[in-house]
């Protein structure tokens, strides 16, 4: 077979501003494809995934509607990305405090910490689950939902029934409704909470611990310490 006659090509170089400086396509698209996924978080939260259309999204965003398409292909991915994002963050940071070797009491601090810090970079993505959960659960593509919530309730319960097993909490606590309590008034914060407001993520957690924690531990261990 004889040999091209096309002169071979080196990979393209990056682009250069008119300083001087290289940029690189690819980083200026994942930047560009971050902040149409954190404009439509915050339509999505806003508005509810339903009600907000794609040409709003590219409204609010400055660009065609057309030219989101370069990016995503369907408005299901976008929100799919918004979720996984806070999910995957949420996951891991909820399995690394599990697998420390800490007491019951101490884990469940933690936890309670690590829900509350998200409050402030996941506030879009929290209410869009709260908002749309029972309707994107429907769809197979989302089927993660229920995996994640199973996942972050096996961890949280776990820690429970060891504070029960261990004397640190009471024992006439359902442990199931101990988390869906501890859960729900967490995340009902992301109603009001605000990371430039008075106090920051890490004082309002403290006060819930106060609040909550002398509520779960056990009598008699209350009586000894005093």
């Amino acid at each position: 077979m004889a040999a091209s006659t096309e002169p071979s090509r080196s990979p393209a170089a990056p682009r250069r501003r008119k300083n001087g400086r290289a940029t690189d396509p690819a980083s200026q698209g994942s930047t560009r494809r971050r902040a149409l996924v954190d404009i439509a978080a915050e339509l999505f939260a806003e508005r509810g995934f339903r009600s907000t259309t794609v040409r709003e999204i590219g409204d609010a965003a400055g660009v065609l509607s057309g030219s989101l398409y370069h990016h995503f292909d369907s408005k299901e991915t976008i929100i799919d990305e918004i979720l996984t994002s806070y999910l995957d963050s949420l996951m891991a940071t909820y399995r690394d405090i599990a697998g420390r070797d800490l007491d019951p009491k101490t884990t469940l601090r933690e936890l309670i910490l690590a829900a509350f810090v998200s409050l402030g970079p996941h506030r879009a993505a929290i209410t869009v689950i709260q908002n749309e959960r029972n309707y994107l659960s429907q769809f197979p593509r989302f089927s993660y939902l229920t995996k994640a919530e199973t996942d972050v309730r096996q961890i949280w319960v776990k820690v429970i029934e060891d504070g029960i097993a261990q004397g640190d909490f009471r024992d006439d606590l359902d442990p199931i409704i101990a988390y869906r309590f501890l859960r729900d008034s967490v995340w009902v914060a992301v109603r009001w909470f605000t990371p430039s407001g008075k106090l920051s993520a890490e004082q309002l957690a403290d006060q819930y611990l106060r609040l909550v924690l002398e509520g779960l531990e056990s009598p008699t261990k209350t009586r000894r310490q005093r």
